[in-house]
């Protein structure tokens, strides 16, 4: 059974802000998050140009995360088989990711995203049909919200308390009740997952536990986006881009693995039209 679910994740900045915000907070916690053992693993990060997104950046990631996976997905085969590959066309303000593992083959998530300029109130983001709509869940996540689940604390990621925190350099804060309806500037990710397990027997709970990850993800990194806002609050484009770089370059030096920063694949890079064709549009 497909699952479909979309989360709208409402932020206290401009639309311009969160393209460098975002972008400065995934690099930091991935950096956080990895040392000699595991961790994220850039393997290319190069532009791209898709008739449907327009202009972008291609980034494709190996995430050694084996000590954050459950004991009972760990019984079905070794570590190295749990690792996970991510393929991201980013084309702000939309972008796809394709996410897959060794170990489930026949499984596909994809996540569709599309930022606007509202406080989460548009109802068909993502232009799906009658039948998609019907199957769609939607979740608001309020990032001054805490989160205890399984994910949560397997991200472990530093605990702010966004209902008292206030921004030096802008004076945004704290997030208190009924922030999204009251604040400005203002706008929100569109996040739609969509999940298949074909799976007998593990399809629905496996659905649900990916499902569940990338919630807790979302919430994780987009509280700390606003929670670092003054360190990256005035950065621009090409200040992020060679930040990236130099990311790769470390990441790559702390999982001890041999390569250049922006190293390509050998043979040749799937386009983002391969990956529809194979995973299936979902607009």
């Amino acid at each position: 059974m497909v699952q479909i679910k979309e989360f709208r994740i409402v932020m206290p900045m401009s639309m311009e802000e969160y393209e460098i915000g975002l972008s400065y907070t995934i690099m930091k916690m991935e950096q956080q998050n990895t040392n000699s053992k595991e961790g994220v693993e850039v393997l290319q990060q190069v532009p791209f140009e898709d008739e449907k997104l327009g202009k972008g950046q291609f980034t494709s990631k190996l995430y050694h995360l084996q000590s954050k996976i459950p004991s009972w997905m760990k019984g079905f085969a070794s570590s190295s088989a749990l690792t996970v590959h991510e393929d991201s066309w980013c084309a702000f303000p939309k972008s796809r990711t394709v996410i897959k593992c060794p170990l489930f083959s026949k499984c596909s998530l994809t996540i569709d995203t599309v930022n606007r300029p509202d406080n989460g109130c548009s109802e068909n983001a993502h232009n799906l049909n009658s039948e998609q709509l019907a199957a769609r869940e939607v979740e608001i996540i309020d990032i001054a919200s805490i989160s205890r689940d399984y994910w949560s604390k397997m991200i472990s990621a530093p605990n702010v308390d966004l209902t008292a925190f206030k921004s030096q350099k802008t004076e945004r804060g704290p997030l208190l009740k009924g922030w999204m309806d009251s604040c400005h500037p203002v706008m929100t990710t569109y996040k739609l997952v969509i999940m298949d397990a074909p799976i007998w027997g593990l399809g629905e709970r496996l659905e649900d536990f990916i499902i569940a990850g990338e919630r807790a993800l979302f919430l994780a990194c987009h509280r700390l986006c606003f929670a670092w806002i003054d360190e990256w609050y005035g950065m621009t484009v090409d200040q992020i881009r060679e930040m990236e770089r130099q990311t790769d370059m470390l990441l790559k030096k702390t999982l001890k693995k041999p390569g250049k920063a922006g190293s390509k694949h050998e043979g040749k890079r799937k386009t983002l039209k391969d990956e529809i064709a194979v995973v299936g549009s979902c607009t």
